[in-house]
């Protein structure tokens, strides 16, 4: 503690170590800009994340100042102090924090001078406008405008003010009566710590379908991995046997080791290539016995009957990849938890 901290006015040296005892009591602590945010809307805020988390404003001085008490790698959160900052302390974890943060920034229109947070288009088409001074002011913001029917109409969509941009008094005035609302206010996370480590809000602003479609992808090709290089676990090794059962029926029968499993497939087979000699001799013009012939006559007709059994063997391979993908997912039911 720095000698100067002794001489701290009361009020003051209760801020800090209330700062510092919230630090004890809640597992994860955030830093939030509040700048621009009206005190309506900042109490309304606060009133939905009442069951959520608590938001602590206090000054930046004395903020670092609980920072630099509480000491280990909290301190670097001061790094991240800037703006009209206030401390936000939850029991959620940091990635559920910042998409209650999220649910909470508004549409607003801009003032002038504020600075654009993306590129800021006006789209083409008709307005509510009546034919009047309104046409010049939007031609002299950059605004195509022109009079249709009676109404005021935007030629062509346009870029007026790209991200990063100042907006000018014109052209906020423009917008505004446009009903263009492109400022977003609401509680900013500019860090987060949990746990000893400091969270930067793009780290936690995280696709969530996006980033389970991944894992889920992820863990079909774990799946198909396994089953393929036979590495037994509870999840593949019903089908690895599966596998292993289908591939030596298919040796046996190339092989034609007959085993009473697969003898009738061997005989079935060669039948088979029987009658396709049978029908090539045929139609070089060779006489067939009637039996072979009537068989030859059946087999050609059978294609057409076999249709209603084909069409069932995909149901069979849909049930069966059913079951594998419910094998494949049981291991990732909760993974939707941790973003809530």
């Amino acid at each position: 503690m720095s000698l100067h901290t002794h001489h701290l006015p009361a009020w003051k040296r209760e801020q800090v170590d209330g700062i510092k005892q919230r630090f004890a009591d809640y597992p994860v602590v955030g830093l939030v800009n509040m700048h621009g945010i009206p005190a309506t809307q900042l109490q309304d805020i606060r009133q939905n994340l009442r069951e959520v988390a608590e938001v602590k404003m206090a000054r930046k001085t004395l903020t670092r100042l609980a920072l630099d008490e509480i000491g280990g790698d909290v301190v670097e959160m001061g790094e991240h102090i800037s703006g009209q900052s206030a401390l936000i302390f939850s029991k959620e974890n940091p990635f559920k924090l910042y998409k209650h943060l999220e649910l909470t920034k508004t549409k607003m229109a801009a003032k002038p001078g504020e600075v654009a947070p993306e590129d800021i288009v006006v789209p083409k088409g008709p307005t509510s406008f009546k034919p009047g001074p309104i046409v010049g002011e939007l031609q002299q913001a950059g605004v195509p405008a022109m009079i249709e029917a009676g109404k005021v109409k935007i030629r062509e969509t346009k870029t007026v003010v790209k991200k990063g941009e100042v907006i000018d008094a014109k052209m906020a005035g423009v917008l505004a009566k446009l009903e263009i609302k492109p400022m977003e206010v609401g509680l900013i996370l500019q860090a987060a710590f949990q746990d000893g480590t400091i969270f930067a809000p793009e780290s936690l602003a995280i696709d969530e379908s996006a980033y389970l479609n991944k894992v889920t992808l992820a863990a079909q090709q774990a799946f198909n991995l396994s089953v393929n290089a036979a590495i037994l676990t509870p999840l593949t090794a019903e089908t690895i046997v599966g596998k292993a059962a289908q591939d030596a029926r298919n040796l046996a029968v190339e092989a034609c080791i007959y085993e009473k499993d697969v003898a009738d497939l061997i005989v079935g087979r060669a039948y088979r290539e029987m009658l396709a000699i049978a029908m090539k001799a045929s139609e070089g013009g060779f006489e067939l016995d009637e039996s072979i012939t009537q068989a030859v006559a059946a087999a050609s007709a059978a294609p057409a009957a076999a249709e209603p059994a084909a069409e069932e063997a995909p149901a069979e391979e849909e049930a069966e990849e059913e079951k594998k993908e419910e094998e494949e997912e049981s291991g990732m039911a909760g993974l939707g938890a941790l973003f809530g």
